[in-house]
């Protein structure tokens, strides 16, 4: 997190079932054992699962008193590249913002597509998760290439969250993740 940033705010696009909740709490998670403020939240009416959903997570130095929705995110992460059809994921991007997608293709392509002048960093989540854990669930595959490209929260307080959430099948998910620390690709503005 930058120094000169008292808060970030996050938006997570994704479909229902992907993990993009979860993702948004493990994060929250991560950042209290950190020592920041944290919220996670999402937003859904009664879609089912694999409808667009979008979750939220704001982290600060400082505690955190809003409670709305993010509109002007700092960063947004895109767990399944489809949505981007679909939906605006740039939009409200702030200046100097970081956009993390789940596709093979390079950031360069992706940021001439979204037609962005921000940070992108793009991993092939869904590989990994089919190879790492034989399923196409991105979403802690996804928090590797958040951490790497934003530093937001520490990958340690990351991998004791997801030990937490996942117990027996943690250490699949914790090999993706660091798979995708490794792997994803970051394009500066």
């Amino acid at each position: 997190m930058e120094e000169n940033q008292i808060m970030i705010e996050i938006r997570i696009h994704g479909r229902g079932g992907q993990g993009a909740v979860t993702s948004a709490e493990l994060v929250a998670i991560a950042a209290i054992d950190d020592g920041k403020y944290a919220q996670a939240f999402p937003s859904f009416g009664p879609e089912r699962r694999g409808a667009p959903v979008a979750a939220f997570i704001r982290v600060s130095d400082k505690p955190i008193r809003t409670r709305e929705k993010v509109y002007g995110p700092n960063v947004v992460m895109v767990l399944d590249p489809s949505i981007i059809k679909i939906v605006n994921v740039a939009a409200g991007l702030k200046d100097g913002g970081t956009v993390i997608i789940n596709t093979s293709k390079t950031p360069e392509e992706m940021a001439g597509l979204l037609n962005v002048r921000a940070k992108v960093a793009t991993v092939d989540a869904t590989k990994i998760a089919m190879e790492s854990m034989g399923v196409p669930i991105t979403n802690t595959t996804m928090l590797g290439a958040l951490v790497k490209s934003t530093g937001i929260v520490s990958s340690d307080a990351l991998g004791k969250a997801i030990d937490k959430r996942f117990g027996r099948i943690a250490e699949k998910n914790k090999t993706a993740f660091n798979r995708a620390m490794t792997e994803t690709i970051i394009r500066e503005s």
